[in-house]
């Protein structure tokens, strides 16, 4: 029979499965520089405030259970779409984790992780970059039509600041993962190609 836990195992325990998996998600791979690294991070970084914006919403009056479900979910969901950023920059991104199921431990090909990047960060770039640059130009939603009254961003005074630094980020977000697509893709080309034989 093993020995019970000490006060301090039990609580050593958790925090070093925790910071394991926290070194694991993280471990760069060979040959992302350090920027490179910082630039991934910031992803994440650059949805945050947006993500943390909308949940108080989620408990305003008048409001069904479907809104009251969706909004932290978007919440939930952008951030782990902005946490794959992180994938372009580290070990994961090139080799898959042991635990995943027929595939751990094996190369992942070059374009299932550029393909769904690329075509991400285009999708950003137009939609939080380009159009929200030009609607807020125009004064429009992004369907063209005018923003209705209680928009938070028509608000005025502190409400429309707070929801304008919230925001903001969010325009970089494509462009970072434009950055970290091109870099993955040609760090991989160049670690892809076969040893000269000579």
């Amino acid at each position: 029979m093993l020995p019970p836990l000490s006060a301090d195992d039990r609580t050593t325990a958790p925090t070093g499965r925790l910071r394991a998996a926290w070194r694991a998600a993280h471990e760069p791979a060979p040959g992302v520089s350090r920027r490179l690294r910082l630039t991934a991070y910031a992803v994440p970084l650059t949805v945050l405030p947006s993500s943390l914006w909308r949940i108080p919403s989620a408990f305003d009056d008048g409001i069904g259970f479907g809104e009251r479900l969706y909004v932290p979910s978007l919440s939930i969901v952008s951030e782990l779409f902005a946490f794959t950023a992180i994938g372009l920059v580290a070990r994961w991104g090139e080799v898959f984790p042991r635990w995943v199921p027929y595939l751990g431990g094996r190369r992942v090909p070059r374009w299932a992780a550029v393909v769904p990047a690329a075509v991400g960060a285009t999708v950003l770039t137009l939609v939080f970059t380009v159009l929200s640059i030009v609607t807020e130009i125009r004064g429009t939603t992004i369907r063209g039509d005018e923003l209705p009254a209680d928009f938070p961003g028509e608000a005025g005074g502190w409400e429309a600041a707070w929801y304008s630094v919230c925001y903001a980020p969010l325009v970089l977000w494509g462009p970072l993962m434009v950055v970290l697509t091109v870099a993955y893709h040609r760090r991989r080309r160049a670690t892809d190609r076969p040893a000269a034989t000579g």
